[in-house]
C-alpha cells in the first residue's frame, strides 16, 4: 500500500515538472558548464556545410532548412529543420541531443564536440 502511494506521488511530481521554455538555451548552458563557448553561429553554419568524406549536414537536410530534406541513404523524408518553418523543431532537449549524437556520428564519423554542438545550435535557432 505504501509503495502505491509513493508511486502515485512520484508520478504526480514528474507530471508537474516544468517544461523548459528554451531547450536550446538549456543545452547550450550545459555545454558552457563543460567548458565550451562562446558559441559562434557563423562557425555552426560553416560546420553545417563542410564536407566530411563526401557527407555534410546538407546531404540530408539541404541548404535551405525551411524546405524538407531527404535522408541520403534511406530516402526517408525529413521535415524542415528551421524552427521558422517547423515550430516543432528544437523544442525538446532530449530529442535535440539524440539527433546531434546520431547525425554527428553519421556525418562527421565521430561525436561532435560540445563547442561544435553549441555553434550548430546557435546557427540553427536563427533559421
Amino acid at each position: 500500500m505504501k509503495s502505491e502511494y509513493l508511486f502515485i506521488s512520484l508520478a504526480v511530481l514528474i507530471a508537474a515538472a516544468p517544461v523548459s521554455a528554451d531547450p536550446v538555451g538549456d543545452l547550450m548552458d550545459n555545454y558552457r558548464a563543460e567548458g565550451a563557448g562562446p558559441f559562434d553561429a557563423d562557425a555552426g553554419r560553416d560546420l553545417w556545410h563542410r564536407d566530411f568524406a563526401g557527407k555534410s549536414c546538407t546531404s540530408c537536410h539541404g541548404s535551405d532548412l525551411t524546405s524538407p530534406g531527404r535522408h541520403a541513404r534511406t530516402g526517408k523524408n525529413i521535415a524542415p529543420l528551421a524552427p521558422s518553418a517547423n515550430p516543432d523543431r528544437l523544442t525538446d532537449a532530449s530529442e535535440i541531443a539524440k539527433w546531434l549524437l546520431r547525425n554527428c556520428k553519421w556525418t562527421l564519423g565521430r561525436e561532435c564536440t560540445t563547442q561544435e554542438k553549441g555553434d550548430i545550435l546557435s546557427w540553427l535557432r536563427q533559421q
